[in-house]
């Protein structure tokens, strides 16, 4: 595990698997940390080099002062990029993301090659929304979220589980500051025109269980990129890589082959 300095911000992140191979860059969703790919990255083919990070205001990275910025989220992973020598990557984006990957992609296509856009959207819920949930969670901590949160997060089985707490915990123990900061983000963003002009190879991952970014969202996502394709993962909500993290390696495995990736 390491830190990058980028002066603004300090980027904390991990590289498993074979530093030549083909990269593969991992975004998660808000309030997560990169632990939220552990069950997901053993599955992979081997030869791969797996590169995942620590959002700003997220996890072991810094929190500077809120609100953020779309446009300084996709920085902070493009500089990353450029620090690690990465070119032609597949970004794989959840949630936040995946709206990290496609402003990425719009911005450097020498960067990326193809995108997994995964519980994901051009656009995530309405400005007011995330403007309310921003209010109560500065009024009340994130507690006062958390709850809701895993019931969109996760199909009621995995509600069950002693996992499920892990996820409740990690959302309660990230910065307050940071939380709302990439929420700010999320909603100032609309990448709907820029994200119809895409053309590289992308394939959508939804859940069935899904509450906070719904199978038809994601798909009509997909539908906005020529050749796009959609892939349902039954039973799995909002985080498929920790619910069903076999069906996830299995999808991903198949579409990085047939990009010719691995």
């Amino acid at each position: 595990m390491n830190d990058l300095d980028l002066g603004d911000v300090r980027l904390h992140w991990r590289e498993d698997g074979d530093p030549s191979g083909a990269p593969v860059v991992f975004a998660n969703s808000l309030g997560t940390d990169l632990t939220m790919w552990d069950k997901l990255i053993p599955l992979l083919p081997q030869g791969l080099r797996l590169i995942r990070y620590d959002k700003r205001g997220h996890g072991r990275s810094s929190c500077p002062p809120g609100p953020y910025s779309m446009g300084a989220l996709v920085r902070d992973a493009e500089r990353l990029c450029d620090a690690r020598n990465v070119r032609d990557c597949v970004f794989v984006g959840l949630s936040v993301g995946g709206l990290i990957a496609q402003g990425l992609a719009v911005k450097r296509l020498d960067l990326v090659r193809a995108m997994v856009l995964s519980n994901t959207a051009a656009k995530i819920g309405t400005a007011q929304m995330w403007a309310d949930r921003i209010a109560t969670i500065k009024a009340h901590g994130l507690e006062a979220i958390a709850d809701g949160l895993m019931e969109r997060w996760f199909s009621k089985p995995f509600r069950q589980t002693e996992e499920m707490q892990t996820y409740r915990s990690m959302v309660i123990g990230q910065k307050v500051e940071g939380y709302c900061g990439v929420a700010a983000a999320i909603a100032g963003t609309d990448f709907i025109t820029p994200t119809s002009g895409l053309t590289l190879p992308t394939l959508a991952i939804a859940g069935s269980e899904d509450g906070a970014t719904p199978p038809d969202l994601v798909r009509e996502t997909a539908d906005l990129i020529r050749g796009a394709r959609f892939h349902l993962i039954r039973g799995a909500g909002h985080l498929p890589p920790v619910e069903k993290p076999a069906d996830y390696a299995a999808e991903l495995t198949g579409f990085l082959t047939s990009i010719g990736h691995v």
